[in-house]
């Protein structure tokens, strides 16, 4: 396994995200390891992990667009907006149609304001949301922006007083899932769980690239740092010149590639830095040689 890079793992359910980083520390014999993106324990599929400098990536990647196959359930309301919590009320979704259920997914779709889950890593005064509900506290969370770009239904599977939706969700960094089943059962007035969450896609990474912990433990793949950022941010070539000086913290001229992260090259293909345009200069936040 090469020092540095991400390596896509497809989770398997009831791991944390942070039970699949201390595999990957002894399979990658390293401490240097990190994640893109929590995703809970119920939750399967695409995460990315750091290993070595390619740590210094994720705070990155974890900003691009998140694809999403979810099953959600009407008619029952938990406390945790998904099946891992118990349930606190139920309300007959039989009569719900087809028409109202496409109306409710459309009034989610676009640019919303939404409400994270009571049982969620948002700090509040301090103190993890999650940590405060559990001691029966009411947590006021303040509704944030996000943007669901795709929010398509798959199938519809009616049992009794119950629906099942399944659903293909693209979305902005930061949007829950959960909070949407949760929403779309209020809107409907039956109430509404995640009850199965698989991502499929990080960015430009998706489940065809991910590997199993187990193959992962016969044979490590690892995404080489440079292959990985040209996949994700705008690419810049350099000359040798400005390649010595970017690899010292140097700014070099604005390329007017955009304002975002931009990765820059050596002439040999080698990953030097990621910069910000800012002001006509382009200036190193993050250099992974030197």
């Amino acid at each position: 396994m090469e020092n540095s890079g991400l390596v896509i793992v497809d989770k398997p359910a009831d791991w944390t995200s942070h039970d699949v980083v201390g595999k990957m520390r002894r399979l990658a014999k390293t401490r240097r390891v990190g994640h893109a993106g929590t995703l809970d324990p119920m939750a399967t599929g695409v995460l990315v992990l750091g290993v070595g400098k390619a740590t210094r990536l994720l705070g990155h990647l974890a900003l691009t667009e998140k694809g999403y196959d979810a099953t959600i359930r009407l008619g029952e309301t938990t406390n945790t907006d998904d099946a891992e919590g118990e349930i606190t009320a139920t309300a007959s979704a039989a009569s719900v149609a087809d028409e109202a259920l496409h109306a409710g997914i459309a009034a989610l779709t676009g640019p919303i304001e939404q409400v994270p889950p009571q049982v969620s890593a948002i700090k509040v005064n301090g103190q993890r949301a999650y940590k405060m509900a559990r001691k029966g506290e009411e947590v006021a969370l303040a509704a944030r922006p996000v943007t669901v770009h795709e929010f398509r239904v798959l199938d519809v599977r009616r049992h009794g007083e119950v629906i099942d939706v399944d659903a293909s969700v693209s979305c902005s960094s930061g949007t829950y899932i959960r909070a949407l089943a949760r929403d779309l059962g209020a809107a409907l007035g039956c109430g509404g769980h995640l009850t199965a969450l698989r991502r499929t896609r990080v960015g430009p990474y998706d489940l065809a690239m991910a590997r199993t912990l187990d193959q992962l433990a016969e044979k490590p793949e690892i995404l080489p740092m440079a292959e990985a950022v040209a996949a994700v941010f705008p690419r810049r070539d350099v000359s040798e010149d400005d390649a010595r000086k970017v690899a010292h913290g140097g700014r070099l001229a604005a390329a007017g590639l955009g304002p975002g992260p931009v990765g820059v090259f050596a002439p040999d293909g080698t990953l030097l830095a990621l910069v910000e345009e800012q002001g006509g200069t382009a200036k190193p936040f993050a250099v992974f040689v030197g």
